[in-house]
């Protein structure tokens, strides 16, 4: 027979300050350290431990006795479940600290780097419907609050259109109204789920495999156009068009209609094709004079203002004086290779997805840039010396790699390539943090610069400027 679980209740802990990954820290009697999600600094709280270990505990609120003077109530109906914006509850001011603390915790506390006074974070102007692309999962299985009786519901209650909830992969929330994308995205979703349920669609069921209709992406401009990707796991050409035709009726700002026939095991279209039902094949994005291409698989980044900021940081901390020989690594559409090619000689773009480079050519193309190359395959097969030695050893290296950072190989020919200059943008400082340490071999620190893409949550992109030794 197994034994119960025991149930952990600590009583009257007081939040003490923020933690890594949208946690908050406390103590408990012992001096055990508690990790605790949803929770402020000042906040008086009982805690249910759901992790016990040697040094540390997990835990959630079950009791607020006493909320902090800085907590707001949140404004999103879904918060609490959806594993999105953590950190309503906290004043921006105070969000923003967390994040110059973290990048300060993992450069210098954890990562023992040597670094010069870390600049004031760059704050985000919206802090609300900031984002340019979302994603949506259609499940058979949405979640079910306490108050619901799942074998009470009728099918059509039962499925949902939404955010997977954190740590349960086949479960998700059924969202009327986030506040991540401007509209017309609640309303597309919101039509899109009607439609399918009165209809008879099959929300897939990611555990079993089967299904009709499975997620959705959303991408919108600043100017207002909208590019709508609609994914399905197996062709019904009458149901597939009339869904299409309908959403296309009712919203005119959709420029850009796809659709996607995706029979995979997972969600992923990095490898799907993706195909033009209505509209133009994209919708573009400006920055200063440039003017950038967005596909359905392009990779651009989700905070269009604060991309702005970013890159104009990348640019000064590049210090390029018209005659230096620029490699831009993991170039995405190569919005920063062009952003800093009318102050450089030549600019080498080098990016993983072959469309993200097909796009990088036609941005360059369109915004008359002519010293720009652009090259698709995975980093540490092409930047070889060989390909150094072919196309010039670079002066100033620019490095935005994904959240993982770079491989190891990459560092080595980077170091063996020397440029004289180096500015590293991350949207992860931990791994940022192990890479430069193996740069730091041949180079120093010189400036750091934190920047603040995603309003309430933990994460925080920060961009290092490194030169030689």
């Amino acid at each position: 027979m197994a034994r119960k679980k025991e149930i952990l209740i600590l009583e009257d802990i007081k939040i003490e300050n923020v933690a890594a990954e949208g946690k908050a820290i406390a103590h408990a009697e012992d001096g055990t350290v508690i990790f605790v999600e949803f929770a402020v600094p000042g906040d008086i709280v009982d805690i249910r431990v759901t992790k016990k270990k040697k040094n540390y505990m997990e835990g959630y609120v079950v009791k607020m006795k006493q909320p902090s003077e800085h907590r707001l109530k949140p404004f999103c109906s879904h918060f609490g479940v959806c594993g999105g914006c953590k950190w309503q509850p906290l004043p921006y001011q105070l969000q923003l600290e967390a994040k110059q603390q973290q990048v300060y915790d993992q450069l210098v506390r954890i990562g023992h780097l040597e670094v010069p006074e870390i600049q004031p974070i760059i704050g985000s102007e919206k802090i609300q419907y900031y984002r340019n692309k979302l994603e949506f999962t259609f499940s058979s299985r949405r979640w079910f609050f306490n108050d619901e009786n799942p074998d009470e519901l009728p099918e059509s209650q039962k499925c949902g259109l939404g955010f997977h909830v954190g740590k349960f992969f086949d479960k998700v929330l059924d969202i009327q109204h986030c506040y991540l994308q401007k509209e017309p995205s609640n309303e597309i979703r919101n039509f899109i789920r009607e439609y399918s349920i009165e209809h008879g669609f099959e929300f897939f069921d990611i555990r079993a495999n089967v299904g009709f209709i499975r997620n959705m992406f959303i991408r919108t401009t600043e100017a207002g156009n909208v590019m709508l990707v609609v994914c399905f796991y197996h062709e019904d050409k009458e149901a597939r068009e009339g869904l299409l035709d309908a959403v296309s009726e009712k919203f005119p700002q959709i420029t850009s209609l796809y659709y996607v026939i995706n029979e995979k095991m997972n969600d992923s279209i990095g490898d799907q094709e993706c195909i033009l039902y209505k509209g133009d094949d994209a919708i573009y994005e400006t920055m200063e004079n440039l003017k950038f291409k967005i596909g359905p698989k392009s990779f651009y980044q989700t905070n269009s203002p604060q991309a702005y900021n970013l890159y104009s940081v990348t640019r000064e901390f590049a210090a390029l004086t018209g005659n230096e020989v620029v490699y831009d690594l993991y170039t995405g559409t190569g919005t920063i290779a062009q952003f800093v090619s009318g102050k450089a000689s030549k600019v080498i773009g080098i990016e993983y997805v072959p469309e993200a480079i097909e796009d990088a050519k036609v941005n360059a193309k369109g915004n008359n840039i002519t010293n720009c190359e652009f090259f698709a395959g995975d980093m540490k097969d092409i930047l070889t010396d060989g390909f150094i030695q072919k196309h010039g050893r670079p002066d100033v290296i620019i490095l935005d790699p994904p959240r993982a950072g770079i491989h190891p190989d990459v560092a080595k020919v980077i170091l063996n390539a020397e440029p004289e200059r180096m500015v590293y943008v991350s949207c992860n400082p931990a791994s940022q943090a192990r890479d430069l340490a193996i740069l730091c071999e041949k180079y120093e620190i010189t400036a750091v610069q934190p920047v603040d893409m995603f309003p309430h949550t933990q994460h925080v992109e920060n961009v290092c400027a490194l030169k030689r030794k």
